[in-house]
């Protein structure tokens, strides 16, 4: 019997995957928590590496079990606490870590002090370096217009939501504590669409921010690109110019270390550019998602931000362009002049090789002109060897004919025989 009926369950049990859980509670690793009116939200963003974050997981685990809490679970990016009669929340990201801590505050004033209770005081921990921090004011009403003058004219948005649910305004400035301000007044939205608005809100200033990155980024890039352009025109027009084998492989090494710092500075900008571009987008969908109209005379949010973020955005873009460009021009401009090389070095081969041909032409016809000389050589010992022994027998009384004579008519036969034997063993060598 299966684990299933086991359980009075009637489908069968199945292998789960051990990321399935994970799967599925990503969909709701982020939910909205309703948001009543007042309320006063604080938020921030750090800039936080893998180490960074290790260390703010550690120490947020502290925090909760020193107030009689539990700490986010090993592995966890999200956590909840409640904290100065409010509510903390922790998200970690790939590349920053979030806390956003929301209180009751009062209608008096719109933007009053800042509840005494909140958990950004010397206790706090900063995870990384500030990027973000934005105090958002959640009001009920429109609150007349006295809100106005809190904000800078010259930047101030305000925008109807929710096909007119509510009222958000923002200069996107710092105030004196060094909080960008953002108010939003309650309309008609329940607690939940309150809590939904809020988020996409803090988003929305988030990733603007985080999109901005790309165009400091791309100022940074921008006079190593034009030193690589000139750099490539310059050798490009030494090529046209320089023939020998030396040089060419000057100018090729030059090519190469341009090749190696063009793609080490690409390299290093393409998650910083890549994350723009996907921040940017993630800006357009909020504000798409708030159905976001301009109040009436105003200036929205998104032709405020858009004004401004294209142009970053285009930049970014740009650069990644140029980068691509030169990258193609110098890979086309080292193939060529590679070539150019190889085929001098083949030049300089098949001369060698000619060279080495004429060499072994001269040494064949020395070695023939020796082995020639060697019959000769060794005929005239073996002709000498036969005169001695002729004049031996003779002088033993042996019945041979005179000695002069047996060494004359020995001369042919040694030397035909020497030539054939020299003949025979320079066959044998040509065979193996």
């Amino acid at each position: 019997m299966d684990q299933g009926s086991e359980n009075g369950s009637t489908f069968p049990a199945f292998r789960t995957s051990p990321l399935r859980e994970k799967v599925l509670g990503e969909v709701h690793a982020r939910p909205f928590r309703p948001l009543p009116c007042p309320r006063t939200v604080l938020h921030y963003a750090f800039l936080t590496d893998a180490e960074e974050a290790a260390r703010d997981h550690a120490w947020l685990s502290e925090f909760c079990i020193s107030r009689g809490g539990h700490g986010p679970a090993p592995g966890a990016r999200h956590h909840t606490v409640n904290f100065g009669g409010g509510t903390l929340s922790w998200e970690q990201h790939a590349e920053f870590t979030t806390y956003t801590w929301d209180g009751s505050a009062h209608e008096q004033t719109i933007f009053g002090q800042v509840p005494i209770k909140h958990p950004f005081g010397a206790a706090f921990r900063a995870p990384g370096d500030l990027l973000v921090a934005v105090r958002l004011e959640l009001r009920g009403g429109d609150e007349g217009k006295e809100w106005r003058s809190q904000f800078d004219e010259a930047s101030l948005t305000v925008s109807n939501l929710e096909d007119g649910a509510a009222m958000v305004a923002t200069d996107f400035r710092q105030d004196g504590d060094g909080l960008t301000r953002v108010l939003v007044c309650n309309r008609t939205l329940s607690d939940v669409q309150s809590g939904a608005v809020v988020q996409r809100l803090l988003e929305v200033e988030t990733y603007r921010t985080l999109a901005m990155l790309g165009l400091f980024e791309a100022t940074r890039l921008q006079p190593d690109i034009r030193r690589f352009e000139i750099e490539l025109a310059e050798l490009t027009g030494q090529m046209q110019e320089t023939s020998a084998l030396g040089a060419n492989q000057e100018l090729l090494d030059k090519l190469s270390g341009l090749a190696a710092a063009l793609e080490a500075g690409a390299t290093a900008s393409t998650f910083r550019f890549g994350a723009s571009r996907a921040y940017d987008q993630i800006v357009r969908a909020r504000l798409e998602t708030l159905r976001e109209e301009a109040a009436p005379g105003e200036l929205s949010m998104a032709s405020f931000l858009v004004r401004r973020l294209a142009p970053a955005m285009r930049t970014c873009q740009a650069i990644e362009d140029r980068q691509a460009m030169l990258s193609r021009k110098l890979a086309r401009a080292t193939t060529l002049l590679r070539t150019r090389v190889d085929v001098e070095l083949e030049e300089q081969n098949r001369s060698l090789l000619e060279s080495m041909n004429r060499r072994a032409h001269l040494q064949l016809r020395l070695q023939q002109t020796v082995e020639g000389l060697s019959v000769a050589a060794v005929s005239y010992y073996v002709v000498g060897l036969i005169s001695y022994l002729a004049k031996a027998a003779k002088e033993t009384g042996l019945p041979l004919p005179d000695s002069n004579l047996m060494t004359g008519i020995s001369v042919p036969l040694v030397v035909l025989v020497i030539w054939w034997t020299v003949k025979r063993i320079r066959q044998q060598h040509g065979e193996h």
